[in-house]
This record gives structure tokens, sequence and C-alpha cells, in this order.
């Protein structure tokens, strides 16, 4: 029978339908950070009960982690974190990327790139950019502590009802200057912070089937911020090359691989039509995109004005960002720069920005910071020589972590200071208390680091 790309994914993963309605899907891969995780160990150790299936847990600290490379502090909360996850993951024989380990990082960064996520899969993490990891083909998204520790317990999770479908054709040629992240931020845009909601979102046309697979996991990760329970994308050859690479230690190697492969071609949307709701966007002429307010849709060209409000929620906004109708983000000044995030701080991310920032100065008082996303991408970006390109040019460059993206591990901004970032949600204090942040890709962001001003990238890459 013909289905979508998420109904495939979804029914074989459905071990009964619950009594009114739901169902109990089977969890392939469940992955834990130290923030989400101890109420939920707690659970499973007052009960007296074990991880159903700790072989196909992964653990890594990422969300509060010093990236500044200090020592782990005990007694703060960030150091009582890191070690609650140190002893549950011990205890629990759970495989633990902690604080130093090679292979820690970013949970939406590390899960690709060491092989744990792959085509057909169902994912789960205490994290609502889970959505990433559909990026390849599986069905990933963010929970909630207690069906955390539920998902530890029975390696199952109980949803209370299909989601709706929508489809997401995007076409056009990306533009020099242009991202991915410029198409995501202007798929938000039209359709609004809360038009998914309700729905998988696939993403599909000639525009996603020529990115790489950096590119469709940036735009994965955003698909919550439009209210979609999960992004997916059809996987491809470009999708099994990645998995292919030799630095993927969990992933299938010969006849495994090639039986994945197999399965993995027939996960596929066979007729557009299936859809419940249909949308488009056409990038050919798509500009740099810049968030204006405290929501991913409320997004400009870098060239545009910023706009009348048109409800109460947009004069709000443009209060509390310290702008009016008619200012321009090119006389608008910025405190600090940063690269990084499980959306943007992958090597390829980094190699953008690097491309932008070379031979360049960071314009006098503002703070440009790097965060790669994993240890690897550092170690990566480290032998090509990317980290002096930011250094010399007065960048920071930081150790793995979330780091600014929300402001939990000291890396935050003081009251009414603004910023370019590269993360994924510009909501009102998200960076800091009082914080004013910009979503922007990883050229824009360079550009403006180099200007004090946010900029377009065309610029420099002229």
């Amino acid at each position: 029978m013909p289905s979508t790309l998420f109904d495939k994914v979804w029914d074989r993963h459905v071990v009964s339908e619950l009594p009114g309605g739901g169902a109990l899907l089977y969890i392939d891969r469940h992955l834990v950070h130290e923030v989400t995780s101890p109420q939920a160990f707690d659970g499973l150790r007052e009960l007296g009960r074990k991880v159903r299936r700790p072989e196909l847990t992964f653990a890594t600290v990422d969300h509060n982690v010093p990236t500044d490379g200090r020592p782990i502090d005990e007694t703060t909360l960030s150091g009582k974190q890191l070690a609650a996850l140190a002893r549950n993951c011990q205890e629990f024989g759970v495989p633990l990327f902690g604080y130093g380990h090679e292979k820690q990082g970013i949970v939406h960064v590390i899960g690709p790139q060491l092989g744990i996520t792959l085509p057909g899969l169902t994912i789960v993490c205490g994290d609502s950019h889970t959505s990433t990891h559909g990026a390849f083909g599986a069905l990933a998204f963010g929970i909630g502590t207690t069906e955390v520790e539920h998902v530890l317990a029975t390696q199952t999770l109980r949803s209370s009802g299909r989601p709706k479908s929508l489809g997401i054709e995007i076409n056009g040629e990306v533009s020099e200057g242009v991202t991915s992240k410029d198409i995501i931020l202007a798929i938000i845009r039209k359709i609004g912070a809360g038009g998914g909601t309700g729905y998988v979102v696939e993403y599909f046309g000639e525009a996603i089937r020529n990115l790489p697979m950096s590119g469709r996991m940036t735009i994965c990760n955003m698909s919550i911020e439009m209210g979609a329970r999960a992004g997916m994308i059809q996987p491809d050859d470009i999708t099994f090359d990645y998995i292919a690479a030799e630095d993927r230690p969990f992933a299938p190697k010969g006849a495994d691989f090639d039986r994945m492969v197999e399965d993995a071609r027939t996960l596929k949307t066979d007729d557009s039509s299936l859809f419940t709701r249909h949308e488009t966007l056409d990038i050919n002429g798509l500009k740099p995109q810049i968030t204006w307010g405290t929501t991913p849709a409320m997004t400009v060209d870098i060239d545009q004005a910023i706009p009348e409000p048109q409800d109460a929620g947009e004069e709000r906004a443009q209060k509390y960002m310290g702008l009016k109708p008619g200012d321009t983000m090119a006389e608008t000044t910025v405190n600090t720069v940063f690269i990084g995030s499980c959306t943007n701080s992958r090597i390829e991310d980094l190699r953008d920005a690097a491309r932008v920032v070379r031979g360049h100065q960071v314009a006098s008082g503002v703070r440009a910071m790097v965060v790669p996303g994993s240890e690897a991408v550092k170690a990566l970006a480290e032998q090509e020589g990317l980290d002096s390109i930011f250094k010399e040019a007065g960048f920071e460059w930081h150790r793995a972590g979330c780091s600014m993206c929300l402001g939990m591990n000291g890396d935050i901004l003081r009251p009414q200071e603004r910023s370019a970032s590269t993360s994924n949600r510009p909501y009102e204090g998200r960076q800091g208390p009082g914080s004013r942040t910009h979503l922007v890709s990883p050229l824009t962001a360079a550009a403006t680091a180099l200007k004090g001003k946010f900029a377009d990238p065309r610029e420099f890459l002229d």
C-alpha cells in the first residue's frame, strides 16, 4: 500500500495499538545527556529496575560542560550534573562519552558522526532538537524526563497518536552566500512558528537532493522551531556515502551495510499526494536571512528593514530587541558572535565561516567565539588549520559543547547585549537574562564579527 516515508518508519515500529488511541513504539536508539537524565535514573533506582537495552543507549555531556577548558568543579550545578551522569552510566552499564573523551560532543552532532544514527530507526533524546537525526530518514524526536525513564526501562515509548504528515518541497539553486540555515529560516518565516504543529515534516525537492548531510541536518534540526514533531529527509546515495565513511565506529560494515542500504532505498514517500498537507518554497534568489524578533518566524532578508509590527506579539518583540520599524540590520551593532550549537557546529560550518574570516580581523569591541560540535570536529578543524585562522582573526577557540546556544555553562550575554548566533532559538532570555539573539548562518555570523554590525557575507566572498 502506498505510504509516506514517515508512515513506513512509524508502522514498522508499532509494538501495539493502545486502548483509546495512540501506540506503543519500539525505540532503536536512545541518546542521553546530563541535564534531562538524572531524575530518570533516580526513578529506575527507586523501583529497582535496570536499563532494558544499555547497548542501544548512548550518553554524552554537552549542555552544561565548560567549553573554555577549565577543570570541572563538582560544587557547581554543572559539575554535579556531569558527575551524576558518570555515576549513573557506570551503575547501569550505559556507554558514556564524558568530559575529555575523544568522542564527546553535542549529542546531535556525535550521533551521526559516530554512525549511531541510521536510516529507518526511531531515535529519542531528552532534547527537542533530536529532530536533527531525521536527515538520515530516521524518525527522531525529543522526549521529557518521565519518557526518558520509560525508554530506559522498556526500550519503548507511548505515543498519544499518529502525527499528520507535512511535505515541504524546496526547489531551486542555492546562491553564493546562502546556506541551509537560510533555507530553514525562510521556511519558518513562510509558514510561521506554529505552522508545523501536529505534523512530522518531510523535506524534499531539488534543493534538498543537492544538499550535503550537514545541510540536511541543519534543516531537520530546526523543524521543531515551526512546532513540528519531527523532520525527515529520504535517504539516498549522499546519506549512504556519509555513513560509509571510515570514522563511523557504530555504523554497519560489509554485508550489514549492504543490507542497510537495500532496506533504506525503500524508505521513501510513494506519492506526494499522500501528505496531509503540502507546502513549497522556491529558493532561487534567496538572500541570507536574519531573525529580528523573538521567534525564528520573525525573519527578514539581510538587506531588509525591520517591518511594522503586525500584532501585539511582534510589537513586544521589537521592544524587547531594542528595534523599531525601519531600522536596518546593517546599522545594528553586535556585542557577541557565536558560531556553534547542534544547528551549525559541524566541520562544514566551520569551514564556511573560515572562508569569510581568513585574512581579516574581528571588529573592535566584539567578542567572537567558535565552539565546535564535538571533540572530533575540533581535532579535524585543528588538523586543517581552521583554529589558527579563527584565532589569528581574534576569535576565541573553545572545546566542544552547547555553550552559548542556551547559556547553561557560563557562556552568556549580559542584559541587552546583542548576538549574531548560529544557534536555533532567539527566545527572550535564551542566551542570558535580557539577551538579544539574532539567528544567522555561519557565513553571516563570520561577516558580522568582522564588521561589528550585521553584515552580508557576500561582501567578503566576492
